[in-house]
């Protein structure tokens, strides 16, 4: 089974505009953030999160990458009418 959150594998991303991959990279860093506090404090419980955390974090920055190099597109956005 990979490491990392549910919902969050490549092909979820890559369906995900780019606002919205700004949405959970910005969630996913808050929570790492939290998590390390966490850790250093004494607190953190579950230390296997922290690793699949970093990893959500990498999958958004490649796939941010990879549509800015144009190895991947972007979910086209318009409606049909």
């Amino acid at each position: 089974m990979a490491i990392g959150s549910k919902g969050l594998t490549p092909s979820d991303l890559d369906a995900m505009d780019n606002e919205r991959l700004a949405e959970e990279l910005s969630k996913a860093k808050a929570e790492l953030f939290n998590l390390r506090f966490a850790s250093a404090t004494g607190q953190l419980e579950d230390h296997g999160r922290l690793k699949a955390v970093r990893r959500d974090i990498a999958r958004i920055y490649t796939i941010v990458r990879e549509r800015e190099l144009g190895i991947r597109t972007a979910p086209s956005t318009e409606e049909s009418k």
